[in-house]
């Protein structure tokens, strides 16, 4: 996990067999997952998700943000006989991480195995996590007025870029085609939510260079790895401070690409007025001017 070696540099250095490393691997990573997982990445209640809201309004001054929702293709060596399932439109093989994270660059929830060559608007759609968010059946909070105002009520939202299909619980940016200044603003202070996940990915990677270059290892294996690399990671993340040389917002791992389906007018307009509150005087930034 921490150098990304093969299994035959592995099998030389301690001298063990290679079927042998296989299977300790495998097995590790299985264990750490399931005894980590609970405590370090558990399914959030609704008391979470408000710790969640409250740190993203701190940080990024977004309001009712209760994560930053991503993926990332994970490079992998061509499994047999796939065909193409796994070879994305970058042109390489790969699997995809889909994560929901937190403004302290904590995974919240992830979703692990997509093929590569998935249509990307698709891949949170048709993961576990995305029926989640799509259907309800995360404990959000209800709905509440936006702070310092008196209503109406307004849902809590994920955060993430033109791939995803906005919802009740979801929202994205505005086409940058014909923007005024009220959605300018809007697009940057989501933006600046929206990168926390991106700074998560990039942090995973440069501590676990396993996903620095191209994984050499069974399909199933991968997925154990995957899941260990991320609850290791939120277990390190509650044991160390980080450091800010360690936030790599481009990491090795490629973001899904950013073009998603239409939204409905009544998402649309609830997005409008989110961008009317950020836009008005009273929240504005006084550096943002500089940045949009």
């Amino acid at each position: 996990m921490a150098t990304g070696d093969s299994f035959t540099s592995l099998h030389y250095h301690y001298r063990l067999g290679i079927s042998t490393i296989s299977t300790i691997v495998k097995e590790t990573c299985k264990v750490l997952w399931e005894e980590l997982q609970e405590e370090f990445i558990p399914t959030p209640n609704r008391e979470k998700w408000l710790e969640i809201e409250k740190k993203f309004y701190e940080v990024c001054q977004f309001p009712h943000c209760i994560g930053a929702v991503d993926g990332k293709h994970i490079r992998i060596i061509k499994p047999p006989d796939t065909g193409s399932e796994f070879f994305n439109y970058k042109k390489y093989f790969s699997i995809v991480l889909m994560a929901i994270a937190d403004a302290e660059y904590r995974f919240v929830a992830v979703d692990v195995g997509a093929y590569g060559r998935t249509n990307d608007s698709m891949v949170f759609k048709n993961s576990f996590m995305g029926r989640r968010v799509y259907n309800h059946e995360f404990d959000f909070p209800p709905p509440q007025p936006l702070p310092g105002t008196d209503g109406p009520p307004m849902p809590y939202v994920l955060v993430g870029d033109e791939a995803f299909k906005m919802s009740g619980n979801l929202i994205k940016p505005y086409s940058s085609r014909g923007l005024d200044v009220s959605r300018r603003t809007f697009n940057y202070r989501l933006t600046r939510a929206r990168r926390m996940v991106e700074c998560t990915f990039g942090i995973l990677v440069s501590k676990w260079r396993v996903f620095s270059k191209p994984i050499q290892l069974k399909i199933e294996t991968v997925d154990e790895v995957v899941k260990c690399g991320v609850v290791l990671h939120n277990f390190l993340r509650s044991k160390e401070p980080l450091l800010i040389e360690q936030i790599l917002e481009d990491s090795e791992m490629r973001s899904i690409t950013s073009f998603g389906p239409r939204s409905s007018v009544a998402v649309a307009a609830m997005r409008d007025k989110f961008a009317a509150y950020i836009s008005s005087p009273a929240r504005r930034l006084a550096w943002q001017d500089h940045d949009i």
